[in-house]
Parts: structure tokens; sequence; C-alpha cells
């Protein structure tokens, strides 16, 4: 698909600190690049409050036309999530399409989606975006799946049949129930089976799909774009003891992302509440770290995820210019084509583990082979010998408190 010339219109207002207005902007800016656009202008105003029928004032809008003309913009996209009818005047106003950033965002996911699910929560997110907002995006619609903005839910006239998108909605929310079940029977099978999991967590472009690739040799999609994972990966990987556990590789988090979404990938980034250990990866070179962690936190708490212990890796080591000062503990500066620092990486999860563990000692008989197995899966072996004299083979380790296994330790 030819690029599209877009142009950014953005409204600051005195709710809102410089900084964080600034680190919004650049990121439209990536995400109108992750679509396929190319920006050629951004046009930004202070104002009070967002103008509440045409988003920015009057002097705004009549330059606006002008840079429509004078760059041949096809899209125009704005900062904030529009209103209904400021999308509908602002479409009237500029004749050409108008989408905002959740749109946008929306628009990213629906190219990157790939698992049934992770499309079905696209769509979902999609038409409950649009519903209320049909009649100001008859332009848009006329010309569904013609670029960024309209990818999804495929050539439906839905401005015509509003019954039409409530009763796909309805389909839709029951297909994802569906699917979330299944999930949960196998989230549900790993907790039988006693398997430690391990989710990578971190804000969007961190590098989490690389650290993910180098733990467990795999190829998922590795880009410099936002949003280059949607689907939730998962794989085996050993600790230097041998411990056997599951990594699961997340979709990336940015800040102010639309309400609309976070409900719809729930189910997605359940697989975070579900997990026994957190590797939130950050972005160190990135100038908006701090905001990023901040951001990354909020979401965690929101899935009541907060309290997963969790290792922060500082990503990128190799992009740094200055020295750099780690915001939170525990934590590892490295690179994530660093070999040395990947298998530093490993020890220190598993060290950080053994201190949430209980250490323990235990001497098996030889013919209890199963639950030696058992311990060498399921458990941090860090010794194990036989002693002829006892007969018995003697084990040390770490287990979780509450391990079915901890019934050895009161035998």
């Amino acid at each position: 698909m030819a690029e599209e010339n877009v142009l950014i219109i953005a409204v600051k207002t005195k709710y809102v600190t410089e900084h964080h207005f600034l680190s919004t902007l650049e990121e439209i800016k990536s995400l109108s690049y992750t679509a396929g656009g190319s920006v050629k202008e951004v046009i930004v105003q202070n104002r009070e409050n967002i103008h509440p029928v045409t988003y920015v004032g009057e002097g705004k809008l009549s330059e606006t036309k002008q840079i429509i003309e004078k760059y041949n913009i096809n899209l125009v996209i704005a900062n904030n999530e529009l209103s209904p009818s400021q999308l509908r005047n602002l479409n009237d106003n500029f004749g050409v399409r108008v989408i905002d950033r959740s749109q946008l965002i929306l628009d990213i996911f629906a190219s990157r989606a790939t698992t049934k699910e992770g499309q079905l929560q696209v769509e979902l997110a999609q038409l409950e975006y649009m519903l209320p907002r049909l009649h100001g995006m008859g332009l848009i619609l006329s010309r569904l799946g013609g670029g960024i903005g309209t990818r999804g839910p495929g050539e439906t006239k839905l401005e015509t049949d509003q019954r039409h998108i409530r009763r796909r909605i309805e389909d839709i929310k029951q297909r994802i129930k569906d699917v979330a079940k299944q999930r949960e029977q196998y989230r549900k099978r790993r907790k039988q089976n006693n398997v430690f999991q391990i989710a990578i967590v971190g804000y969007t472009n961190a590098g989490k799909s690389t650290i993910f690739n180098r733990l467990t040799d795999e190829s998922a999609l590795e880009e410099n774009l936002l949003f280059a994972t949607l689907d939730p990966l998962t794989r085996k990987i050993h600790l230097p003891s041998g411990f056997q556990c599951l990594i699961t590789d997340t979709v990336g988090f940015l800040q102010d992302l639309p309400t609309s979404l976070i409900a719809a990938f729930k189910s997605t980034l359940e697989e975070v509440t579900e997990a026994d250990f957190l590797i939130h990866v950050v972005d160190a070179a990135n100038e908006d770290n701090e905001q990023h962690e901040k951001t990354v936190y909020q979401i965690l708490k929101e899935l009541h995820a907060h309290t997963i212990p969790m290792l922060t890796v500082y990503n990128k080591k190799d992009l740094l210019k200055t020295e750099f000062i780690a915001m939170n503990h525990p934590s590892i500066l490295l690179s994530a084509y660093d070999k040395k620092d990947i298998n530093q990486l490993i020890i220190l999860v598993e060290k950080l583990i053994k201190e949430q563990w209980m250490h323990y000692q235990l001497a098996i008989h030889p013919s209890k082979g199963g639950t030696i197995y058992k311990l060498g899966q399921q458990t941090i072996v860090t010794g194990k010998q036989y002693n002829e004299e006892t007969n018995k083979y003697e084990i040390e380790g770490f287990i979780a408190h509450n391990h079915p296994l901890q019934y050895l330790l009161k035998e």
C-alpha cells in the first residue's frame, strides 16, 4: 500500500505537563510511521481546554486547511480521542479523512493480530469504537479498506446498519468468551502440573521479543516498530540448574492506551496475571524511560499483577551515551544482542527465584524415582548425590512455599 501523507494536530491543555505532551507527540509520530504513514507536519495549539466542537480553535482550522493543500495531505490524525461530533465536524471542515489516536492504535493492532483471538479482540474494539461515531465517519466508511484507520472489519456497509454491528459485537463477545475458556483450561492444566511461568512485560518497542528470542532460540517478530508483537507466545526454557519453566512474550504497553483496548486485550494480558515471575524490559536508551516504567506499573496495578516478583531489565545498553542509573531494583543493565549479558540475565532470574523460595534438604530412597524426577522438574535442585551408607539420594535445593511437594519436607 502506498505511503499516506499525514498531518498531526495536537492540543496542549494546561492540565498536561510539557514533558508528557511532547512524549505523546513523539509516540503518535512513531505510531503513524508504524501504520505506514509519512508525517509531513505537526500542528500544535495551546488552549485552556480542548475545543468541544472542533477540537482546535477557528484560527487553527484555517491554518490546517492550508497545510492540507500545501502538502497534499491524505489523512489528519488528532493526538487525543475525538468525540463523535468533533470527528464529524473535522471531516466536514477538512474534506480529507480524520482519525484520532485511538483509531490509529486500533488500526495498527488490526494489521498486526495474527491469531484468531487477537483478530477478534481487535474487531470488537474497533466496532465498539465506531458505533457511536458512525454518522461522522461516512467519508471513511465509504472507502473502507482504503488506508490507515480503516483496516479491520471488512467491506460491510457499517454506516447503514447499526443493528448489524450490535449483533456482530454480541457474536464476537461470545466467541472471545469461548477462546478465553480454552485459555483458562490451558492455564489450569499448567497450574496442576506445577509449571513455573515467567512473563516478559514492558513498554512497546523496549526489546521484549528480542530478549524472548535470545532466551528461547525462537524467531518471534523483531522490528523497530511499535506493537511488533500482539499475540502472546509461550515457550519452554531451562534455567542454569536445569529447572524447566515457561516464558511468555506479551503485547507492549503504551501510555494513554484507549480504554476500549485495555478491555479488549484483557484476556491476552491475563497471561501476565497468571505468571509467577515478571521480567520487565525497559528501553534504557529512550529518554522517556521513566515515564514508560510508570505506565507499565500503572497497567500492572490495573491488572492486579503489581505484587508478582519482578526483575527490571534495562535493555539497549549499547545505545547509551551517558552513565545509566537504574530507577528500580532488582535490575540488570544489558544489551539483548550480547550473549554474555543474556547468560547473566538467566543466572540472575534463577537467583531471584531462589530468594523467594524455601531451601530444602531431603534423603530419598532410589525406589522413589518418580519423586526424584518431579523434584528435578518442579524445584531448583542445587545438589544431588547418592549416599552408599544410607542407600539414599541426598538432594538439596529450593522449593516454592505453596508447592504440593512440600509434604516431603514434613515427612
